[in-house]
């Protein structure tokens, strides 16, 4: 009976047990220290929003793997983040071109004309013929010479017209110069203009290698055929590099050390991208380099240095008040600074930090409210990648997706958090000493029923 009864008791303790350690595992909303309603607007079932630098404070870890989206019943959404990326912006741009007639001796239809040219004050190609005085001017037109000296970007296409009455199809090589001496050859080209029926087909643009040259040489493959140009056009395309966007924090306030130095504590280390400084005198001056470490008690990484300014020119202000950093995850940042330029003045200046742009783009299910959750310790990464989150996923359907927005409560932020991370730790401290408690129990018990002898 007696045994019965200890195997009840045994059984119902390590129940207790395991129900402790799996509510220790479940993700529950209140689990997070920072919960915020969200605002969607748009069309659905995906949602996108651009996570502000108050979020990346409030968080447990700098790469947002305690983030959460809740719906009304409690569950979890799926959800993805995507971080900004830089990006290649490409702008052509159409240019007419001047194109001077290149001629050759009648019945040679296979040599490259001779020319002299010369350039005026303001770059424009003048061509003269390389022609004995009093001879006849030749019939034969061989090709053009176009002077493209004035783009400064690669070439990327030419469209060419012609004459009306002159149908049919032209081929031509390319060639490309920068000095009117050495030859290039870019490949070939070829015209078409066909009507038939009242209908009419062109071909008047030809594909550049995207390469820069000074001018270009068209040579006709068959120069008796070949149709007179009207108009010559250009295609060059110019390449910027834009740069990753960025999410800017509020000024945050400096502390002086006794070594004369400024210095701000984070909430969290952080990956930073660029550092603001304000100058709040006119005509300042500073030398300063900028270090950080992750923890308070590390070494000091250097992460720039360079030169702050504020200075009038031509009745304005000219002003240099950022400075690029490397992206290191750093909590603590240090301003050294060059006194022999005057210094920032006697208050300590505000600084804002930023770091990549950050979208979370989550998928709508269940009931509204939804809200954002974040800052629990221990959370591990539950986003999925961007196209597992939505098939058949494509870059510019990003911006086509419904927007949803945070409604952030500021300086509540952090005592939110506070106050909620304090609950969280009595309640887990208590779950794991109701379960040390029953595993010791166990324990003692098991090791009753082994001393105890044998009823047989």
């Amino acid at each position: 009976m007696m045994s019965r009864l200890t195997r009840a008791a045994l059984s119902m303790l390590l129940a207790g047990a395991l129900f402790s350690a799996q509510g220790l595992a479940q993700e529950k909303i209140d689990d997070y220290a920072v919960q915020l309603p969200l605002t969607l607007a748009g069309e659905g079932p995906w949602y996108r929003l651009d996570v502000p630098m108050a979020l990346h404070f409030a968080a447990r870890y700098g790469d947002l793997r305690d983030l959460r989206v809740f719906n009304a019943e409690g569950q979890t959404l799926a959800y993805a983040l995507v971080a900004g990326q830089g990006d290649l912006r490409e702008s052509p741009q159409e240019h007419a071109v001047k194109g001077f007639p290149l001629y050759a001796e009648q019945g040679d239809s296979i040599g490259v004309p001779n020319l002299r040219v010369q350039r005026s004050s303001s770059g424009t190609l003048i061509e003269l013929l390389d022609e004995p005085e009093g001879a006849a001017k030749p019939a034969l037109l061989r090709g053009w010479l176009l002077d493209a000296s004035a783009l400064k970007e690669p070439l990327v296409s030419l469209k060419l017209d012609w004459a009306d009455g002159q149908d049919g199809f032209q081929r031509f090589s390319i060639e490309a110069s920068d000095d009117l001496q050495a030859w290039q050859s870019w490949g070939t080209g070829q015209l078409a203009r066909l009507a038939f029926a009242g209908e009419r087909v062109e071909q008047r643009q030809v594909e550049l290698p995207g390469r820069k040259a000074g001018y270009l040489r068209l040579l006709w493959q068959s120069p008796q055929q070949a149709p007179q140009l009207t108009a010559i056009s250009l295609r060059s395309q110019r390449s910027d590099h834009v740069p990753a966007p960025l999410v800017w924090s509020e000024p945050l306030t400096a502390t002086l050390s006794a070594d004369g130095h400024y210095w701000w504590q984070l909430p969290l280390a952080l990956p930073l991208q660029r550092l603001q400084v304000e100058l709040s005198q006119a005509n300042t001056l500073a030398p300063i380099r900028v270090t950080g470490r992750s923890e308070g008690k590390g070494g000091w990484q250097s992460l720039a240095q360079g030169l702050l300014y504020r200075l009038p020119e031509n009745g304005t202000q000219i002003r240099q008040d950022e400075l690029p950093l490397p992206g290191w995850a750093v909590q603590q940042l240090r301003l050294q600074i060059d006194e022999r330029g005057g210094g920032l003045g006697s208050e300590p200046p505000p600084i804002k930090v930023a770091v990549r742009a950050t979208q979370l783009v989550f998928l709508q299910r269940g009931n509204p409210p939804y809200r954002l959750a974040l800052g629990r310790v221990g959370a591990e990464s539950a986003a999925l990648p961007l196209t597992t989150l939505i098939p058949g996923y494509q870059p510019q359907r990003l911006a086509q997706l419904g927007t949803a927005k945070a409604q952030l409560q500021d300086g509540k932020l952090q005592q939110q958090a506070q106050s909620v991370d304090a609950n969280n730790q009595w309640r887990r401290w208590g779950l794991w000493l109701v379960l040390l408690l029953g595993v010791g129990l166990l324990a003692l018990m098991a090791a009753s029923l082994l001393r105890r002898p044998s009823a047989d």
